[in-house]
Parts: C-alpha cells; structure tokens; sequence
C-alpha cells in the first residue's frame, strides 16, 4: 500500500511539472498569430495566467513538504474549535458560547503518533451572519485540505446538506463528525447517527457512509454535578467537567493517513492543478479569440476556393481533409495548448464528418448534373451551358468545404480548451489513474464511485 501511495505521489508531481512546463512559458515561447506565420511575445498573456501559475508552483511545494492539511467545516456552534483542540490535546483555539468566534482561518500543526505531519486548519462558520467574506474564505480553506472534517451536532440542516453537496461534487474526501453526542439519550443518538449515515453519503442513491466516514465524539462535554461526600459527614455538590471523548475520531484520522494520505495528498494537488489548468487554457482562449477567428476564416475562405475550383471529387475530399488538419495545427500552435490523445480523437471525429458531407456533396451533385463538377468541366468547351452546371456545383461544393472549415476551427477551439487536463500526465487523467487504484474500504473509494456515477 505504501509503494502504491508513493506512486501516486510521484505521478502527481510529474503532472504538475508538466503543467508548469506547458503554460509556465505560454506568454513568451507562444505569441500572436501574424500573416507572415512568425509569432512575437506575449507578456500581457504570461500576467494574466499568474495567479494559476502560482497555485501550481505553491501546490507542488505542498507535495514535496508532505504535509496533510486537515480543515475543520460547518456551521457555527457545531464546535469546529473545540473538536481541534480536543484532537491536540490542548486548548489552543478559542472557543465559547457566542457564534462566530473563529473570525479567521487558523492554522496548528499537529503530529498524531510522532510520525506523519499534520496541519489542522479552523475555519469560520458557513453561515455566519454578515459574513459572506468569511464563508467565501472558509470555502478556499477547504479547497487546499487534503481532508475535510465536516463537524455537525445533530440532524444535518438544508444548509449542512447543501455544502456537503457541493463539496463531494469537488471531490472532496470528508469525515462526517458528529460532535456533542453527550447531550442526546442513546436511542437519540443511533437514530440521528443511522440518518447521518445516509445524508452525509451525499445523495440519495449512494451507499451509506462507512465507519471510517462518520465518527461520534464529544469535544467539550458539557459538566456533570457531583456528589462529595467529606469524612466528617458533610455533603456538597461540585461541577467537573469530563474529559472529551476524541479517541476514535483520532484512531479513524491516524488509520486514514497511514493507509492513504500520501494518495489524500496526491488527489488534492491534482484537483487544483486541474482545475488551475483549466482556468488557464479558458483564459489563453479568450486573449487570442479575435485571433483565432481570424485564422478559423481564412481557412474557411481557402477550403472553399480550393474545392470549389478542383475539378477532382476524390482530391476535394483529401485536399479538405489536409486542410482541416493544417487549420487545427494553427489553432494548437496559437494558443500553445497541448494537443493530447483526449482533444485529437474528437477533432478527428469532426474531420471525417467534414469529409463525409464533402463526399455526400460530391454524389448529390453528381446524381443531378451526371458525373458532377468533372463531367461539366471536360464538356464545358463542347455546350457552354455545362458552364453554368459546372459554376452551379463548385458554389454547392464551395459552401460544403466553407462550411465544413469552420465547424472544424470552432470544434478544434473547444476540444483543445476542454482537453487540456488530459493525456498521459494530465491532472483529469492522473486523478482517474488514482482513483482506479483505490481499495473499498478506502476513503477514496466513495470518491471513485461518484466519478464513475457522474461520467
């Protein structure tokens, strides 16, 4: 298991690499598309994609640091805080009755068994009032976890139930922390722990979550009144407050980690490399879209004269058919996108229908002007009126080729944006990879069945 963790590890970080590699240049080796075929730099380019290119290079440090962040995340008063400080055994984040106490992200670095390194990261509430801010900052918070811990204290609300939502549809690994149990009798607390079962799984049709998915605790139970009873007869009431009851929640952590975490790892930089990367090719898209449709048009012009003036129905179809692809090699070498097996296949895809209603064209218009643009044009010095049958089928075909041209550039514009997360070391690719490799009784196995639900 260790082997194959490191193998995640290591695929990750070439993913990443690559990435960088591909786009950490884009505005210097790649820059607007001139007549003349020669490209000049693009610097403005290179700025726009610096926020992405930072996430990228900081997300590979993260990797090579192999530190795991875990984020706590909920509503307020479910006891984020407390949970934390329980798990370190100290009461180092503030808690207390009024909501909202954590105003900022915290972060404490916790090293559970005196082995793997862990950063435990306390959030604001979801739900805070006025605190759009915070909920937005809560939420980047836990794009960077490796692992969620989502902290409830009772029934999940419609709010819980719609951040779960959003955080499995982001791939999120999650514990379902039920917290503050010391305060429901036990027929309460199996009822609301089988109903969390279900909810927490995230949607209706899923399996219930696994033991390692939800863990009861009590981080800062409530105190208890004692009865002391002195020696010499006299009888006074005390409060004490019981030590918290974290034990398995950190036995469920410990257990996780020491059989997935370097793949917890793996998926999350993988995610937001993905996700980097896209925002990066939809913004190198939209800087050169006046530039690619230009070069989308004069193909469309070029494929339509060509085929319009050869005489030769095989050689439009083949003509056609290079044309296109000379037209998506421009496109690629614009935008300086990868061009990987995942975009090609669908462009080829489009070429062939390009191709086959070239070829349609050809039969129709030969099924009405007998044998099409070459009988008109070896009789056209013999009756003038082929002239006009033969000018009338170049039009046809002429707007078949234009037409076919254009689908191809905007097909082509769309699979290279879309494709460019996958390929050998794409991060959409690598994440499938891991995902595959996962064992059931894994925390990442629910995350490869909502993959293979979803796609």
């Amino acid at each position: 298991m260790r082997n194959l963790q490191e193998t995640h590890l290591n695929r990750a970080r070439a993913s990443l690499r690559q990435a960088l590699s591909w786009y950490g240049h884009l505005g210097l080796r790649h820059g607007s598309y001139r007549q003349s075929g020669k490209f000049s730099s693009h610097p403005e380019l290179l700025g726009l994609l610096k926020p992405e290119l930072e996430t990228l290079n900081s997300t590979l440090s993260k990797l090579d640091s192999n530190v795991i962040r875990i984020a706590a995340f909920g509503l307020v008063s479910r006891g984020k805080s407390a949970v934390l400080n329980a798990l370190l055994g100290a009461k180092i984040l503030q808690t207390g009755p009024i909501n909202g106490v954590t105003q900022w992200p915290r972060s404490v670095r916790w090293q559970p068994g005196g082995k793997v390194l862990v950063e435990l990261i306390d959030t604001p509430g979801i739900n805070e009032i006025a605190g759009e801010a915070r909920e937005t900052m809560a939420r980047e918070v836990s794009k960077q976890a490796d692992l969620i811990l989502f902290v409830v204290s009772g029934d999940i609300t419609r709010l819980e139930y719609r951040a779960l939502l959003e955080l499995r549809q982001a791939q999120k690994p999650l514990i379902l922390v039920f917290n503050k149990i010391d305060l429901y009798p036990e027929t309460d607390r199996t009822a609301i722990y089988h109903n969390l079962q279900q909810l927490g799984a995230g949607y209706p049709q899923a399996p219930p979550l696994l033991p390692d998915e939800i863990v009861m605790v009590s981080a800062e139970p409530a105190p208890l009144e004692v009865r002391v009873e002195w020696p010499d007869g006299r009888v006074t009431y005390e409060w004490e407050t019981p030590p918290p009851l974290v034990e398995e929640l950190q036995q469920t952590i410990l257990s996780i980690l020491n059989r997935e975490g370097r793949s917890l790892l793996a998926l999350n930089a993988l995610i937001q490399a993905r996700d980097a990367s896209a925002t990066m090719a939809e913004k190198t898209m939209e800087f050169r879209n006046q530039e690619a449709e230009d070069i989308i048009w004069k193909f469309t012009k070029y494929k339509a004269l060509a085929v319009g003036l050869n005489p030769v129905p095989v050689l439009d179809v083949i003509c056609g058919a290079i044309a296109d692809l000379v037209l998506i090699r421009s496109l690629a070498r614009l935008y300086g996108l990868p061009m990987t097996s995942y975009e090609a296949s669908k462009i080829l895809k489009t070429i062939f229908l390009s191709s086959g209603g070239l070829l349609l064209g050809e039969i129709a218009s030969s099924m009405m002007v007998g044998l099409g643009k070459t009988t008109a044009a070896i009789a056209s010095g013999e009756n003038p009126l082929n002239i006009t049958a033969y000018a009338g089928t170049a039009i046809a075909q002429s707007g078949i080729a234009g037409y076919g041209a254009y689908t191809v550039g905007k097909a082509a514009q769309v699979y290279l944006e879309k494709g460019c997360t996958w390929g050998e070391l794409g991060a959409s690719t690598v994440i499938e990879e891991i995902l595959s490799q996962v064992d059931h009784n894994t925390i990442l196995y629910r995350l490869q069945q909502e993959l293979a639900t979803k796609y």
